[in-house]
C-alpha cells in the first residue's frame, strides 16, 4: 500500500510494480487506474485517509490474495487531486488471468464500499464533502452500516 500528497504518477508506479514483478514467473499483471473526472462544476477531489484502518483493510487482502498465490498492489493519493488526474491505482499479479482478473475485480469494489478513505468536492478552491458520491462504511459515523471497528 503506498500514499501520496496529491496526483499520482502513474508511469512510474505502473512501471516499477511491473519491474518488481517480473522475477516472478507470474503469467498476469492487471492494473486498474482511478481517474478525477469532470462533473458537478468540480476541480479537483480531495481525499482524507484513516491510515490505521487501511492499512488493516489491506493486509486482509494482501492475506486474501496470497491464498490464491497472488498479490495485491494499490497507491492512492491523500489530498487535493485535479480533474482527469489519477487519485488511485491498483493492480494483480498472478500466475493465472483467471485469478488475477476475479480478484482485480472484487478488490475494487470492495475498496469503494469500505476503503476509510473520505472524498470531497473542490469547487471555487473550497472542500465540499462529496456525500452524495460518498459510500456509507461501517464505523464511519454518520454514514457508518452499523459495524464497528
Amino acid at each position: 500500500m503506498e500514499l501520496y500528497r496529491g496526483a499520482l504518477n502513474v508511469p512510474e508506479i505502473v512501471k516499477r510494480w511491473y519491474q518488481e514483478s517480473e522475477s516472478l514467473n507470474y503469467g498476469a499483471f492487471i492494473t486498474f487506474i482511478g481517474t478525477v473526472r469532470e462533473e458537478g462544476g468540480i476541480e479537483a477531489l480531495s481525499f482524507d485517509i484513516y491510515e490505521p484502518i487501511l492499512k488493516k483493510w489491506f493486509d486482509s487482502w494482501q492475506e486474501r490474495a496470497s491464498k490464491k498465490g497472488a498479490i495485491v498492489k494499490m497507491a492512492h493519493s491523500i489530498g487535493d487531486v485535479k480533474v482527469h488526474e489519477s487519485s488511485y491505482v491498483s493492480a494483480v499479479i498472478s500466475p493465472k488471468r483467471r485469478v488475477a482478473l476475479e480478484l482485480i475485480d472484487e478488490f475494487v469494489e470492495d475498496f469503494k464500499a469500505n476503503a476509510p478513505i473520505w472524498k470531497y468536492d473542490v469547487i471555487d478552491g473550497e472542500r465540499v464533502y462529496a456525500k452524495d458520491r460518498s459510500t456509507p462504511m461501517d464505523g464511519a459515523g454518520i454514514l457508518t452500516k452499523g459495524k464497528r471497528w
